[in-house]
């Protein structure tokens, strides 16, 4: 049994499934670890959800924020943004089934010394503490007052992670630091407004992997396409390396960290 991590797929199926067939991919034997944003800004999203969810257990995917946006579209009513893609999800007969089933992935995974995560994990938090974080938000999306989290999840404050937050701003803290985080400042507070590479970012903000982390598991991570999949640090792997914006898709082999990519071609 193999295991492969994918970077984000974002509805460019055509890629992907020539990424498959590159690395031979059996479903009866190996594992397929996704690091979430399955669809939207490419071109087929709808079938993109149905090839991954016909592929049964033999796919572990998180959250990422494009997918939480999809689910809050849906199910929260949130507004269609002109930049999305998946009108073909939203028009399909099979939406609110392809929906729910994409809303059973957690915002974390962990196994064999591995952490799977869209975004990263800040370096004030511990392992344990993460994943109960993580439990607490995929506990609202699947609880009764669901609608009302995917109905006030966006936003960027608060920026600062205190564990004395509460109701939706606990929930929304955690839910941008799983999946939108790219850079922090020592004490943990987010930017969202730097998205160019790591070169770039502003005074007093550093990459989130470029901190000391307080666990010894590598992290698979995608969300930050515009580092091209480097990240300088041995126990961070960057698997997001840009198939929607023309560069290609990614996939890590474990444990030994081979690359095999796809150049773009439907975007």
């Amino acid at each position: 049994m193999t295991t492969y991590v994918v970077g984000d797929i974002q509805g460019c199926l055509t890629e992907f499934t020539k990424l498959l067939a590159k690395i031979c991919f059996d479903p009866s034997k190996d594992l397929l670890w996704l690091t979430g944003d399955l669809v939207n800004r490419g071109p087929d999203n709808v079938e993109t959800l149905r090839f991954i969810r016909d592929l049964g257990s033999s796919v572990v995917a998180v959250q990422g924020n494009h997918d939480l946006h999809l689910i809050a579209v849906v199910f929260g009513n949130h507004n269609v943004q002109q930049s999305d893609t998946f009108h073909d999800i939203l028009s399909a007969d099979d939406c609110e089934q392809l929906c729910d089933w994409l809303c059973r992935f957690p915002l974390l995974h962990t196994e064999a010394g591995y952490i799977l995560v869209h975004a990263g994990i800040p370096h004030i938090w511990t392992l344990p503490q993460a994943k109960r974080y993580a439990q607490e938000v995929h506990d609202a999306m699947l609880g009764t007052s669901s609608k009302d989290f995917f109905c006030r999840m966006y936003g960027n404050e608060p920026a600062r992670w205190s564990d004395s937050l509460r109701g939706i701003d606990r929930l929304r803290a955690i839910t941008n630091y799983l999946t939108r985080m790219r850079c922090v400042d020592p004490v943990g507070r987010l930017n969202f407004e730097h998205v160019l590479g790591t070169e770039h970012y502003p005074q007093n903000f550093r990459p989130w992997f470029e901190y000391s982390p307080q666990y010894s598991e590598h992290v698979a991570f995608g969300h930050w396409a515009s580092i091209g999949g480097v990240t300088n640090r041995f126990q961070f792997h960057a698997v997001d390396t840009g198939c929607v914006w023309g560069r290609k898709l990614t996939a890590l082999r474990l444990p030994d960290h081979k690359r095999f990519s796809i150049s773009a071609e439907s975007i």
